[in-house]
């Protein structure tokens, strides 16, 4: 689906849905604003839009057409900067396959968005912000960049909480009763928060940069909303940290609860061994087949092996218990 929207000016109604000759007159237009979101279509439309209305550089063109994963990035060609950038689901595992991919051309009159998928909640967001909000068209296209990039980043903080409630589900199961199933769970969060720091740190670093550099195509007064964008995403990053740090917790906790319980077992079976460890030996002398024992023939002597039995096993419970071994 290609969507696409121009501002003549500030003030003028826009026209939604141009042909490629519209796009090619409103690109003439300096004090215009036009907005081309390509999302999900075939490579060879959008290759002829980017290369032959937008003029744009070749390996910006394969970049933004490419299926695999690319390191976030901004490259500046002069007259317009190229961005790649990654949105993340809330729910759902975190993984390239599940990776929201945005590729951003920005020029001092226009945005072009490239997307893989049939919807970016970002885009969709500011897209409907377009009618209520005067600013994304009043600003440029700096400040309508800076608008889709903040829905993004925004997008991040639920993920986080949702991770962050979810350690604390399984910090509580593994302190009542460790299980493989909450070790394996535990073991993908932790994964996935490393993941989510792979994608959000360079992610910084760029939003850093369109705060501080010198891009022709942003003015001074958008590089403040950008340096917003970017505290953001350090708050996320820090919280990420956070919650790395607390999972490798989680994992110590469920190590240490199981070796825990495996102590009791031990500490239990040894108990018990060692309770038999006499009586085996008085049964094993009162079982050898020599004729000349004295206590074989008495008629008593069953019961006093039985009664020797019970004073061992009362008289090591006692001296247990008096150690506090259980």
């Amino acid at each position: 689906m290609i969507r696409s929207i121009f501002y003549p000016s500030p003030t003028s109604n826009p026209l939604h849905n141009l042909s490629r000759e519209h796009m090619t007159q409103a690109l003439a237009n300096p004090n215009g604003l036009l907005w081309v979101s390509i999302e999900n279509i075939a490579a060879a439309e959008e290759r002829l839009i980017l290369e032959h209305i937008f003029h744009f550089h070749p390996l910006a063109v394969e970049d933004a057409l490419s299926d695999g994963f690319q390191t976030p990035k901004v490259d500046d060609f002069g007259d317009y900067i190229f961005l790649v950038m990654y949105g993340l689901p809330i729910t759902g595992p975190l993984e390239f396959e599940h990776t929201q991919e945005l590729n951003i051309f920005l020029g001092p009159n226009y945005l072009v968005t490239v997307t893989h998928i049939d919807c970016m909640p970002a885009i969709d967001k500011v897209w409907e912000r377009l009618a209520r909000d005067d600013r994304l068209i009043t600003n440029g296209s700096d400040f309508l960049c800076h608008a889709i990039l903040d829905h993004m980043v925004d997008d991040f903080f639920p993920l986080v909480d949702h991770m962050d409630n979810e350690i604390e589900t399984i910090e509580d199961a593994i302190l009542a009763n460790p299980r493989p199933e909450t070790l394996a769970r535990a073991l993908e969060l932790k994964h996935e928060i490393v993941f989510l720091r792979r994608i959000i740190s360079p992610q910084r670093e760029i939003i850093n940069r369109l705060s501080r550099d010198n891009f022709p195509m942003i003015d001074r007064h958008s590089r403040i909303y950008f340096r917003d964008v970017y505290d953001h995403l350090v708050r996320v990053q820090d919280l990420s940290e956070s919650l790395r740090e607390v999972i490798s917790s989680v994992l110590d906790i469920y190590l240490n609860s199981t070796s825990l319980r495996l102590n009791e077992v031990m500490k239990a079976l040894t108990v018990v061994s060692t309770i038999f460890l006499p009586l085996t030996f008085v049964a094993g002398v009162y079982g050898m087949n020599f004729e000349d024992m004295p206590e074989i023939s008495w008629r008593w002597g069953y019961l006093f092996v039985w009664i020797i039995f019970a004073l061992i096993f009362a008289g090591m419970l006692a001296y247990f218990r008096k150690k506090k071994w259980f």
